[in-house]
């Protein structure tokens, strides 16, 4: 009878551990000299061939590896103290894991992980990717900066818990993949340039949540660089972002559709450049997003629009497709502390000259900026229009129009905006008013206050 229960046992434990495999089992040193590519890769094709299970990166070892591809049904698990450290040497990076759809960056098309066509896999654990990305191992002129992740038409993925640090560009991006989970993950990428965070091309039914974000460029990018692609069904919350550029950018390759996203309960802090960057210029269709209850501190631009034309993507054709629409955006529910950035601190909404953004909702919205506006700056009509001539072969920034005539709420080329119950507190006296509009139709406010006295805003 006991040999009978000790059987049983070792076979129990057996079928419980047999889907696991430890790339040390496969011929890792994971000592973070030796390169430790192949044993990795190995567990990987195994761990797929025999139906799927995790290939443990074990806690307390430092796996270091140059590019890896993912399979079906395999789980990249890291355990708690195990670092996967990309290789310093940019020849050990492969050359087939497609490209960066950026034009002008193929010095970005490398890759550490990478993902084509593959069904159910993730990459889990509080174990950490490291990129090594640091200058002196990888710049443009030393051959390129690869990329930490990237998936390729892959369906159902989730990335949970770990944490990715020093990327040598973005730290991942997902092109035209569907049903993905991100949760519980830290990125920190400021070791280079162009440290993306997550950037999702052309992906459906995405969830985003529960995350933090430090990088030296967008946090979070929303993008289209295919016109059959389509960018929706996109869900972002409880999330905390710090961005040396953006902290979300949705837009700039834009040549697919985007469509039914949410956005909520996120907190921004200590961002350079804009908090949200909407941005639509490749000929596509915008529409049915909304954002809410979002805290912001330091915040430049807390919400950035633009409707215009530019090229984008390797792919774009050169000609400048015709805009098509940007419409339907909700923004509700917003505290913004800028108090300490300087007097370019305004919400600024921009279509172009008959091309109008349409049915924009700004509700319940409080910001503290610093205010210092003078009567030269509440006086301008010169504000630059974002047109070929102004952006060049560069994407429509803020840099190219300067100081706004207003505090608060700079608009133009816009049909349907509403404001209900905006309050807006200047600390230094501002001679420009809470709102400006140019070329705004359709026009209605509610309760709109500048250092709690209410405004009439007039419908131009």
């Amino acid at each position: 009878m006991k040999h009978l229960f000790l059987l049983f046992y070792l076979g129990f434990s057996l079928s419980v551990y047999a889907n696991e495999y430890n790339v040390m089992n496969y011929g890792a040193k994971a000592n973070g000299t030796t390169l430790d590519t192949k044993a990795v890769q190995k567990a990987i094709d195994l761990c797929s061939k025999q139906g799927g299970g995790k290939v443990i990166i074990p806690a307390g070892k430092t796996v270091l590896i140059g590019t890896i591809y993912l399979k079906d049904n395999v789980t990249l698990y890291l355990q708690n103290g195990a670092v996967l450290l990309g290789s310093p040497d940019y020849k050990d990076y492969t050359t087939d894991t497609h490209k960066n759809t950026y034009k002008n960056e193929p010095h970005m098309d490398r890759c550490l992980i990478f993902a084509d066509g593959i069904n159910s896999f993730s990459i889990e654990g509080n174990g950490t990717i490291n990129g090594n990305g640091f200058p002196n191992n990888f710049t443009k002129e030393k051959g390129g900066r690869p990329m930490m992740l990237r998936f390729l038409n892959c369906n159902n993925i989730k990335i949970k818990d770990v944490t990715l640090i020093n990327s040598a560009s973005w730290t991942s991006a997902w092109l035209y993949c569907n049903e993905i989970v991100v949760d519980g993950i830290k990125i920190t990428s400021r070791v280079n340039h162009n440290g993306d965070g997550l950037d999702f091309d052309g992906c459906t039914n995405v969830r985003v949540s529960n995350s933090s974000f430090n990088t030296s460029d967008d946090s979070i990018c929303l993008q289209t660089s295919r016109p059959d692609k389509p960018c929706k069904d996109i869900v972002i919350n409880n999330c905390v972002f710090t961005s040396k550029w953006a902290a979300m950018r949705i837009g700039l390759a834009s040549r697919g559709d985007f469509e039914s996203v949410t956005v909520s309960n996120c907190t921004f802090h200590d961002i350079q450049d804009s908090g949200l960057k909407i941005q639509m210029n490749e000929g596509s269709e915008m529409k049915n997003i909304i954002f809410s209850n979002i805290v912001m501190k330091n915040v430049p631009r807390p919400i950035f629009m633009t409707f215009c034309q530019q090229r984008a993507g390797t792919d774009t054709p050169m000609k400048m497709l015709p805009m098509k629409a940007m419409h339907s955006f909700s923004f509700n529910n917003f505290i913004i502390d800028n108090k300490d950035l300087d007097k370019n601190s305004a919400i600024f909404l921009t279509g172009m000259p008959k091309n109008y953004i349409t049915d924009i909702q700004l509700n319940n919205i409080q910001m503290t900026v610093s205010g210092g506006g003078n009567k030269t700056d509440a006086n301008r009509t010169d504000i630059k229009e974002y047109t070929l001539e102004t952006l060049g072969n560069w994407w429509p920034e803020f840099s190219l129009v300067g100081t706004l005539p207003a505090s608060g709420i700079y608009a133009r080329h816009i049909n349907g905006l509403f404001i209900n119950n905006f309050y807006l507190h200047t600390v230094l006296d501002d001679k420009r008013p809470a709102v400006v509009l140019n070329d705004v139709l359709h026009f209605n406010s509610n309760s709109i206050f500048l250092n709690r006295k209410k405004q009439t805003i007039k419908d131009n």
